[in-house]
């Protein structure tokens, strides 16, 4: 064999090699997130339709099963933050003490896979009926989730919700 037959040869084996690393690479990431979470949004999906539900019956103890259980937690929304479990169960409260009816939805759903961290945004409508006076309320907004994969569950650490963008010209600043 030639010098340059060997130099080929060892090429296509540092290939071979490197791209069976990745491949097992990959295939552990996969098992590890336990859904490939990258092409696959139906996970997703579930995630958020579970804290949607959690809103939409103001449930704390659905809300207390996605939610971490740790100091760093936080939501923050227009009135201000909470922090820690018993800080967003006071958002849930709210929902349940102002609120006879609930509906809230999403739309534009997207999200980025960091391994153990999943981020999401989406577009939200908030319909509700109001207490005691059955007003009709809709509101409207974004909100940025970010989840943990904590041992093999994935927990909510951190939701950051705002109004619609505001894009008249000297607002939005």
């Amino acid at each position: 064999m030639n010098l340059i037959s060997k130099r080929l040869s060892l090429s296509a084996l540092s290939i071979l090699v490197l791209f069976g690393s990745a491949t097992s690479q990959t295939t552990k990431q996969k098992n590890n997130q336990g859904y490939a979470l990258g092409h696959d949004s139906i996970f997703v999906k579930n995630l958020v339709s579970k804290y949607t539900r959690s809103i939409d019956e103001a449930d704390t103890t659905l809300g207390s099963a996605l939610w971490a259980h740790t100091s760093e937690v936080s939501f923050t929304n227009p009135s201000g933050n909470e922090y820690g479990w018993k800080g967003i169960k006071n958002i849930y409260m709210f929902f349940k003490d102002n609120f006879s009816a609930r509906k809230l939805s999403y739309t534009n759903l997207r999200f980025a896979n960091y391994g153990d961290v999943l981020w999401l945004e989406f577009f939200w409508v908030f319909d509700a009926t109001m207490k005691p006076d059955r007003k009709i309320v809709q509101t409207k907004g974004r909100e940025t989730q970010i989840w943990k994969k904590i041992n093999t569950d994935w927990r909510l650490v951190h939701v950051h919700y705002s109004g619609m963008p505001v894009t008249g010209e000297g607002q939005g600043i």
